[in-house]
């Protein structure tokens, strides 16, 4: 543990459904977010594993062992009013997304042809939303009916998923590799890969940078925890 927590407060914890919201509770006390909200979930099975994160804490509170809680209570305190700009983000994304625009250089281009393309192809088909792609940082326009698509795609998406596509469209670079993850198009480990194509190949050329290789796996484990989270909610 690099930093000392909270002490463990609490002996029992319990999930209780309020309102349509399965509340996590401590000792019969609903549990709150750092804004004040009501620590739940809709989704049962999300909740459930929030508890479980709460019952597995010794005498000091890890919050580094908590992802669940962590991104849960960014969500509820975002709220329905965060709806529109997570949308929006994704949108934005999607309009410059990193599977669109292709290096100029032969080697790299032909390998984001072999990897990106299927997704792309697949996401078109999915979605409803081809994309125009293009060569070097020449900006294309996306077909507005395509990101309308994509917007409708989001709709039924409960405030949690909606939120961990737009932590994963950011991760990414890319709503195409965002809702693939989410849609389970692909495995985990090779969206993330695609994500990181670029990199892979200069580091292939130039050899691994050490910091570099750090982030790269921080990132990992938050691509990796914000996906359980989001197989946890409808």
């Amino acid at each position: 543990m690099s930093e000392a927590g909270p002490k463990r407060f609490y002996e029992t914890v319990t999930v209780a459904a309020e309102d349509g919201v399965y509340v996590i509770k401590l000792d019969g006390r609903p549990a709150k977010t750092p804004g004040r909200h009501l620590l739940g979930a809709e989704s049962q099975i999300l909740a459930e594993a929030l508890a479980a994160e709460w019952s597995q804490q010794q005498d000091i509170i890890d919050l580094t062992t908590m992802p669940l809680t962590r991104l849960t209570g960014f969500a509820r305190d975002g709220g329905e009013d965060a709806r529109g700009p997570w949308r929006q983000t994704i949108l934005a994304y999607a309009g410059s997304d990193l599977l669109c625009y292709r290096a100029p250089e032969t080697g790299l281009a032909a390998r984001q042809a072999e990897i990106w393309d299927p997704f792309l192809a697949r996401f078109a088909e999915r979605v409803g939303a081809p994309l125009t792609v293009t060569e070097g940082i020449i900006a294309v326009e996306q077909d507005p009916k395509s990101l309308a698509a994509i917007e409708a795609y989001l709709d039924p998406y409960s405030l949690e998923r909606l939120y961990a596509a737009k932590l994963l469209t950011e991760m990414t670079g890319s709503a195409v590799l965002a809702l693939a993850a989410l849609d389970e198009d692909a495995p985990a480990h090779e969206i993330f890969a695609a994500s990181r194509l670029d990199e892979t190949f200069q580091a292939e050329r130039w050899g691994i940078d050490a910091e570099a290789a750090i982030r790269e796996a921080s990132l990992r484990r938050d691509f990796e925890d914000t996906l359980r989270f989001a197989s946890l909610t409808p």
